[in-house]
């Protein structure tokens, strides 16, 4: 029997989640189909509830839902519930729309790239996170124990009311600034924002970057303008289809019970 998953978000043609999953698939052994489905902006509770009704087993969630996937919860997993996230990207139904679980596996998918594929530590390194939306909630945690982390937004009071009286920072060392504030360089920067998806150029001083710095971009397949900044700047550029394949492994994990093999499904995605 085939079971059904799917990726929602809005949006989500450029989504390669269903590749990646139907690679998983192959390489496991396992009878899934999994499909992008767009969901309106006001549509998302609607939709899961339309996919527990057709008997879908689960649903990755992207782009601009994640905040709305961990309210529906009735139950959460180690990360979403311990990182502060407010923020869900894997679900699991459980025959009925009053038994959610919801986990946060985008912190672990990131974290695994970075340090296993790119080779990259981030012990003694300070970070800057660009973003306070779901995508950051959901790897701040998976960055704790750096050296500093920095949250950079276009407003520092969303970053702030985040962070307050979730993280202690004078022991994690987080500070928040507005993105035209940065003036020196970092280690590591991650962009946590959706700008790429628009083609949008965040306002961001060139001093930010040099020749030891990671510019990390969780946006996939295409060359954003924070990717150009950084690579005009000397920076080692990378962007988030490592970590797109690493956090499916792990919901695919959760689903079926058994984790494919990372490596040989993101050399085939980067020929997509």
């Amino acid at each position: 029997m085939v079971e059904r998953y799917a990726v929602i978000g809005n949006p989500i043609a450029h989504s390669k989640s269903p590749q990646i999953h139907a690679a998983f698939a192959k390489q496991t052994g396992q009878h899934i189909s999994y499909e992008a489905i767009l969901a309106p902006i006001d549509g998302f509770v609607a939709t899961v509830k339309s996919l527990i009704t057709q008997g879908y087993k689960g649903a990755n969630v992207t782009v601009p839902f994640k905040f709305e996937a961990f309210n529906l919860c009735n139950f959460l997993h180690e990360n979403a519930k311990s990182s502060g996230a407010y923020a869900v990207n894997t679900l699991i139904f459980n025959g009925n729309y009053n038994e959610i679980d919801g986990e946060n596996t985008d912190g672990i998918g990131l974290r695994t790239d970075i340090l296993q594929n790119l080779g990259f530590s981030i012990e003694n390194k300070d970070i800057l996170i660009l973003g306070a939306g779901g995508a950051a909630h959901g790897i701040l945690n998976s960055l704790l124990g750096a050296k500093s982390i920095t949250i950079a937004n276009r407003t520092s009071e969303k970053a702030m009311e985040w962070i307050s009286g979730i993280y202690d920072t004078g022991d994690y060392r987080i500070r928040v600034n507005k993105f035209e504030e940065l003036d020196t360089p970092f280690d590591l920067i991650v962009n946590a924002t959706s700008a790429g998806l628009t083609g949008e150029k965040l306002p961001l001083s060139d001093k930010i970057f040099n020749s030891s710095t990671l510019a990390y971009d969780m946006m996939y397949g295409v060359e954003t303008p924070f990717m150009a900044q950084a690579r005009a700047n000397g920076a080692q550029v990378a962007d988030g289809l490592g970590m797109l394949v690493e956090q499916a492994a792990e919901a695919f994990c959760m689903w079926r019970g058994v984790r494919p093999e990372t490596a040989p499904v993101i050399k085939m995605m980067r020929t997509y």
